[in-house]
């Protein structure tokens, strides 16, 4: 098995297949399982886990970058709006029309950015969510193991 393409899931599923497919004890409703074959899908797992952490990590530090270059944004657009309002200071119209012009880009560069973190976190918090689903999934599944292999 190469881990590098597949994810929990995926193996959970490889196992699940195994599960179904295993030779049956008669009278007794229980399988027989190959215990090496099990151990190298744990194993998998092991290997596997280490790049969906890695991934949630990444995918933290990008929403902190962009954040940071929204905020960045925002500030050079406020400098921007300001220097632009003391040039047409002496124009009322045309300093008002700046000012309202200024304040709708920085809010929509705010919104912008707010939208961005919401996305972010969204994002986060759904491979975050994956990751407990899938460890969820697989501890069940090690317990439902354990669990038949006590009772056999």
């Amino acid at each position: 098995m190469e881990q590098q393409d597949m994810d929990i899931m995926e193996i959970l599923n490889m196992m699940e297949e195994t599960i179904e497919k295993a030779s049956t004890v008669p009278l007794t409703g229980k399988i027989m399982l190959d215990k090496d074959e099990l151990m190298d899908y744990l194993q998998e797992i092991r290997l596997v886990y280490p790049d969906e952490l890695k991934e949630a990590k990444w995918v933290k530090s990008e929403r902190s970058r962009i954040l940071s270059e929204a905020e960045a944004r925002a500030e050079q657009i406020q400098k921007n709006a300001a220097e632009t309002q003391m040039q047409l200071i002496n124009e009322h119209e045309i300093y008002r029309c700046a000012e309202e012009q200024a304040n709708e880009l920085i809010e929509e560069v705010r919104q912008e950015a707010m939208e961005t973190r919401q996305n972010a976190d969204a994002y986060v918090l759904e491979r975050i969510e994956k990751l407990e689903d899938d460890l969820n999934l697989l501890l069940q599944k090690v317990r439902d193991d354990k669990s038949a292999f006590q009772n056999s």
